[in-house]
């Protein structure tokens, strides 16, 4: 039985690498948590706003988002309810691409995300922040706020081409910005097991990140391509499916397994951040 009561952190989803499911795996798993009874947010600190939109936000519409909150604004006024219970979203919009300039002569440029998001963490048991796929200022904005990170890694040629400067990245943010920042899982997207390769690329992830990988493995599937487009995640567009039922699975195993690294790490209560206490 799920501990759903036990279960609360925030998350960043990482890869500079475009095009591996990150903003797919991002919306799909808010939704499942939120379907398994957990308060969640998605935080779109994404120029692009494909997580906003693949939760039916019309970013048009949009007057407060991520940009205008780490100018000042309150958080709450930029962030909307979704069609899915217990799900909200504070969306981006285009301004946001301006941000990674603006943030080089900012004071404390680093950890501005983490500091917007120390109030919600009370409201929120799961915040789940879609990163842009690159390695600069909003990225690290992303993973210094975050108690962990999720990387998605594609079954494809290349899946572990650019991880070692992720990993670079990760522990410079551990050396000096986010001490307690861990790895919440690897996610392997795009399985397709009608070839060899697939099986190849599972194996060698496995082989490099060990324990880390998560055992669900997200299949390749049309319909899940399909459902950003119709402003919903796969749960909502054809929740019969393949890839819906290994969504549900994965947001199984990743409370769990959040669980049991938390439990280990002896914290029985939400973890105190310094910008929470500023």
């Amino acid at each position: 039985m799920l501990d759903i009561a036990s279960f609360s952190g925030v998350f960043a989803f990482a890869n500079q690498k475009g095009g591996v499911g990150k903003t797919t795996t991002a919306v799909s798993l808010a939704a499942c948590l939120a379907d398994e009874g957990v308060e969640t947010l998605i935080v779109d600190f994404d120029p692009q706003g494909n997580a906003s939109t693949g939760v039916g936000i019309d970013r048009r519409s949009v007057k407060v988002g991520s940009y205008e909150v780490l100018a000042g604004v309150d958080p709450m006024e930029g962030v909307r309810a979704t069609e899915i219970e217990r799900l909200s979203v504070l969306p981006s919009t285009i301004d946001l691409a301006g941000a990674e300039i603006e943030l080089v002569s900012a004071f404390a440029r680093e950890s501005k995300l983490r500091t917007v998001l120390a109030p919600l963490r009370e409201r929120y048991h799961a915040i789940l922040i879609d990163s842009p796929p690159s390695l600069g200022l909003l990225t690290v904005n992303a993973l210094v706020a975050a108690d962990a990170v999720v990387v998605p890694i594609q079954c494809e040629y290349y899946a572990l081409e650019g991880l070692g400067q992720l990993v670079r990245t990760l522990e410079l943010v551990r050396d000096g910005l986010n001490p307690t920042l861990s790895i919440a899982g690897v996610v392997l997207t795009m399985y397709d097991a009608r070839t060899r390769l697939a099986e190849q690329v599972v194996a060698e992830v496995r082989r490099h990140f060990g324990e880390d990988v998560f055992r669900t493995v997200i299949p390749r599937s049309v319909r899940l391509s399909e459902a950003p487009g119709f402003g919903k995640p796969i749960t909502r567009y054809d929740p019969t499916t393949r890839g819906a039922q290994a969504y549900r699975d994965l947001a199984k195993e990743f409370i769990d397994r959040w669980n049991a690294t938390r439990a280990r790490a002896g914290q029985n209560q939400d973890p105190a951040r310094d910008a929470g206490k500023e």
